[in-house]
């Protein structure tokens, strides 16, 4: 059987990505989500002319016209109603952050100012019109565009929100996912496993990559028995718009996921790509429901996790994501099968490039391994040498 290349395996996952509707949350709740509608100036940024110098607002035509010493009116406050300037000749302080003052036109910080018994003398030779004034609309104006539609949602955005008011804002809704960990060797995080068993953890490692992507996934442990599984799995098809599966999905005589899912209509769209670690993986679909079911070995689930289920839910939110980011191989390595190799490196930064080492590992069991390394650097299936100084795609995940 011929394995799927690692490129046709990305463009199958990211082809069937899913719409799972868009719901309305609070504002500060949507951070890391993706927006689902046009934010819109609601009015003019800034809304009046804004003093951006604590100091005094005076007339540009007095000083120009020589006057150097202004008798200090009054105080316009940040956040205060506009004050009027009644004598030209006077000046009013003003505060960072307040309306201008009407009949002032230029503000002067005190750094520049000698002020004495209610007089300020201005201690420059020139200033301009409008000078440490933020003129109102000049950074956006009302109906402007702020925010387009399918944005990532960061602090920057959120503080957006606030400013225009928007309380509660569109996103798009999360998949329902559930993850389910198979094998009889595995026991509790909380149990004291015998010598033959060990404790579950993949699933709380993908639990964990995906609340990178603000999904709150379920976790579920099922017996490698056929029947149960069946059962099992029927239920989680009708509740979940995910199933992502670790272990059982390769030849052994126990890795019955493939057998019950075709038992169960799900068309396979591939099984077994040509990369290590990682090569069993199998993915389907049925309905509108995809099925991820991975390798069962740590470091297999993990680089499969960020490889094919990130694209495929950024493709599914209506994120374009392409992953352009690349480091310098910093010595000399050789693998040998015509496979893509997911190697696991440090990263470090000199001489303004990106270098990685490759950390050396006992294969695609070694969890502890994962937390040597920073990134898997994907080096490309059809050659075994690969010299220090060239540069290939990078997975970085710390």
């Amino acid at each position: 059987m011929s394995l799927t290349t690692v490129k046709k395996a990305v463009e199958i996952v990211v082809n069937n990505s899913g719409n799972f509707g868009i719901e309305e949350v609070d504002f500060l709740n949507t951070l890391g989500r993706v927006l689902k509608e046009n934010i819109f100036a609601d009015r003019d940024f800034p809304p009046f002319d804004r003093v951006s110098m604590d100091g005094i607002a005076i007339s540009a035509e007095a000083f120009n016209s020589g006057q150097r010493t202004f008798k200090i009116e009054g105080i316009q406050a940040a956040g205060s109603a506009q004050l009027t300037l009644q004598n030209p000749a006077n000046c009013m302080e003003a505060m960072t952050g307040a309306v201008l003052p009407k009949n002032t036109d230029a503000a002067i910080q005190y750094e520049l100012l000698t002020i004495e018994n209610g007089i300020a003398k201005v201690n420059l030779e020139e200033i301009k019109k409008f000078q440490n004034i933020h003129l109102k609309g000049t950074d956006k104006k009302q109906g402007d565009l702020l925010i387009k539609e399918n944005t990532l949602i960061s602090p920057a955005e959120i503080g957006i929100f606030a400013t225009v008011g928007k309380t509660a804002v569109n996103v798009a809704k999360q998949p329902k996912v559930m993850i389910v960990s198979t094998g009889n060797e595995l026991v509790e995080v909380d149990e004291n496993p015998a010598d033959h068993q060990i404790r579950r953890s993949n699933v709380f490692t993908m639990v964990s990559l995906l609340e990178k992507l603000q999904i709150k996934a379920e976790t579920l442990h099922i017996l490698d028995d056929k029947d149960v599984l069946l059962t099992k799995i029927e239920s989680l098809l009708n509740n979940f718009d995910v199933l992502i599966f670790s272990g059982a999905v390769s030849k052994g005589k126990f890795d019955f996921i493939p057998e019950v899912l075709d038992q169960l209509g799900v068309k396979k769209l591939f099984h077994q790509v040509k990369q290590r670690p990682g090569k069993p993986f199998w993915f389907g679909k049925i309905n509108n429901k995809v099925i991820f079911a991975f390798p069962g070995n740590p470091v297999s689930t993990f680089v499969n996790c960020i490889k094919y289920f990130y694209p495929w839910y950024y493709k599914s939110v209506g994120l374009n994501f392409e992953n352009k980011q690349q480091a310098v191989l910093s010595e000399d390595f050789y693998f040998k099968p015509e496979m893509t190799y997911f190697l696991q490196v440090k990263l470090n930064q000199m001489d303004g490039k990106l270098w990685a080492t490759p950390i050396s590992g006992k294969g695609s069991g070694d969890l502890a391994n994962l937390a040597d390394a920073d990134a898997f650097l994907e080096l490309p299936d059809n050659r075994s040498n690969f010299t220090k100084g060239e540069v290939f795609p990078v997975i970085i995940y710390r």
